[in-house]
């Protein structure tokens, strides 16, 4: 089968990229099925992977993907066979298990460690076969393959940020910094599902335009400077209810004084770099909460699929690209050109 191989670590990672044959997916094992990709879809764990990811020790060549549709050929032992055909996406995180050592506390309010198909197990998703859990496939129906691709880790974070940690409720105001991303534009679509008032922000004025004609109700333009006295103006003062960021060190603070009494801080991740600058005072007379989230569950997979399945929630897809030009989509991936995903269409 054809995959796109990650030759060997380095930054750039383009340069590194290639279209290779490599061997089939493994036969499905029990528990297990092996899919046909029909799609796969860029995020910017890809990049992590090609430029290494700290704590990890991979090894080289190899193939990442975290997202990809595809039609199921074949079942493992104990599968129910009425898999075979469907069309579906998959949950990439991976729950590992826990061993608990006697004396260790309750784990209530333990959460999950995850490991991700695509990153720290190999070989990921770019590539013409696939072979993965049942438990984590979710049934498409007949979404397009490129939009349904596009859809799956990033719905899934931006759910698990703004529905299960956050708590967020209907009606109440939202905002995402850095939009354009795959995870920013999710939680915007998310935040329109719920009704709720969105602000968005960019270095760049065509995304809070683009933005815009997604129904974001402010657009700020990120200069650089402290921009959250824009949007307690717009808010008359009260500040959003939650705080969508991605973007870490160069936001964070306005992020944080833009906060009403009671809101919720909540990040996936840090393109700018973890070492940010915060309020205390903010955080405990405004009684803010700082939420932490990765990836999500199975059941908060299911939860947002099925918006995706009865057409409720759709994916930006910002370009699709043949297999052949995978380098060209991991150097506009690499740029930060992007607003919304790039898919890799392997029907071509």
């Amino acid at each position: 089968m054809r995959a796109i191989v990650i030759k060997q670590q380095g930054s750039p990672v383009a340069p590194n990229i290639h279209l290779s044959e490599t061997p089939d997916a493994k036969a499905p094992g029990p528990g297990e099925v092996r899919m046909r990709v029909l799609a796969s879809a860029f995020n910017h764990m890809d990049l992590w992977v090609g430029r290494g990811v700290p704590g990890l020790n991979l090894d080289y060549p190899r193939t990442s993907g975290c997202d990809a549709c595809g039609e199921i050929t074949d079942v493992g032992g104990g599968v129910d066979p009425a898999w075979l055909g469907k069309r579906v996406i998959f949950n990439a995180a991976i729950k590992t298990p826990e061993h608990p050592r006697p004396g260790d506390p309750p784990g209530s309010t333990l959460a999950p460690n995850y490991e991700l198909i695509g990153e720290h197990r190999s070989p990921g998703a770019h590539a013409e076969m696939l072979t993965l859990p049942v438990s984590h496939c979710a049934d498409v129906g007949d979404t397009e393959p490129t939009d349904a691709a596009a859809f799956g880790l990033v719905a899934l974070t931006a759910w698990s940020m703004l529905v299960t940690k956050a708590q967020l409720r209907c009606g109440q105001s939202v905002l995402v910094t850095g939009i354009g991303g795959g995870v920013a534009t999710a939680s915007l679509a998310i935040a329109k599902h719920f009704g709720c008032q969105t602000i968005v922000t960019s270095r760049h004025q065509w995304k809070l335009d683009a933005a815009a004609k997604l129904g974001a109700d402010l657009g700020v333009l990120d200069d650089g400077s402290d921009w959250s006295k824009q949007i307690r103006a717009h808010t008359g003062k009260r500040g959003v209810d939650v705080c969508v960021d991605s973007v870490g060190k160069a936001t964070h603070l306005a992020c944080i004084k833009s906060l009403a009494r009671g809101g919720a801080y909540v990040t996936p991740g840090c393109t700018t770099g973890p070492d940010a600058t915060t309020d205390l005072a903010r955080l405990f007379w405004n009684q803010l909460r700082l939420l932490g989230s990765t990836m999500g569950s199975s059941e908060e997979f299911a939860e947002v699929v099925s918006l995706l399945r009865t057409g409720k929630l759709a994916p930006v897809v910002d370009r699709v690209y043949k297999p052949e030009d995978c380098t060209a989509a991991y150097e506009r991936l690499e740029a930060g050109e992007q607003f919304g995903k790039l898919v890799i269409d392997w029907k071509r």
